[in-house]
């Protein structure tokens, strides 16, 4: 069975992804910061009848990717892994705000998660990565390309995750690298960004984003940045 670790999965697009990566067979190590949602969770992708492992915690915190490093490629890990999911996150201080009121700390902390946890994660499990074939995710965003207000630490953190990523598959041919912008969507981050307004126009997860993720995995085009919305669109042409 192909094994997928997925960060930030109790909620939002990590747990959709999750699940249809579950429903379709994939063993899964999966991670989040509240350890009671992220038992559900697991309990839940049990379900389907494949090996799940849940590891509570934070990707800024270093033992805690060591911990879920150690799981994959440990004695006990198949020292393969197919797929690496960079979908936790943060938008930073809440509310969002201008950058002339952002402090150097509350950048350092929303880059510590968005961008530097990754690459170390990354890093860590690039040579199970190489020894599958696999594929590295990136979870983006139109602010990573885009200037929006408020979300200058946001944008900032997805471009530069972007760019990482995309690096990385110029340098190790052996993997598979994507960054996915995933469009707007029904989730408690990004009801976070719009405290107060009603974002019930936006699709959930599972009915864009998700289908888009899996058909970029199926397809598994060249190295590069994707719209789900896009890839979605191509999917439903061909099969037309």
């Amino acid at each position: 069975m192909p094994t997928a670790l997925v960060t930030g999965a109790t909620q939002g697009l990590g747990r959709a992804l999750a699940e249809a990566l579950a429903v379709r067979g994939w063993d899964l190590v999966v991670t989040a910061r509240d350890a009671h949602r992220l038992t559900e969770t697991v309990s839940a992708l049990r379900e389907h009848g494949h090996d799940v492992v849940g590891l509570a915690g934070d990707v800024s915190d270093a033992v805690h990717r060591d911990d879920v490093a150690g799981v994959l490629t440990g004695p006990a890990g198949a020292d393969r892994l197919d797929l690496l999911v960079h979908n936790a996150s943060t938008l930073g201080p809440l509310p969002l705000r201008p950058l002339r009121d952002l402090s150097t700390d509350g950048l350092a902390a929303v880059l510590a998660v968005n961008v530097v946890a990754p690459h170390a994660l990354t890093c860590s499990l690039l040579p199970a990565l190489e020894a599958a074939g696999g594929t590295v995710l990136a979870i983006s965003s139109d602010a990573g390309v885009e200037h929006y207000e408020t979300w200058g630490a946001y944008g900032a953190s997805k471009a530069a995750l972007d760019h990482l990523t995309l690096t990385l598959g110029a340098e190790v041919s052996s993997i598979r690298a994507y960054a996915l912008d995933p469009g707007d969507m029904r989730t408690p981050m990004h009801q976070a960004a719009f405290p107060g307004e009603d974002i019930g126009d936006r699709p959930l997860p599972e009915e864009v984003a998700v289908p888009g993720i899996l058909a970029l995995l199926a397809s598994r085009p060249a190295n590069g940045r994707y719209r789900a919305a896009d890839l979605l669109a191509a999917t439903s042409e061909v099969v037309s």
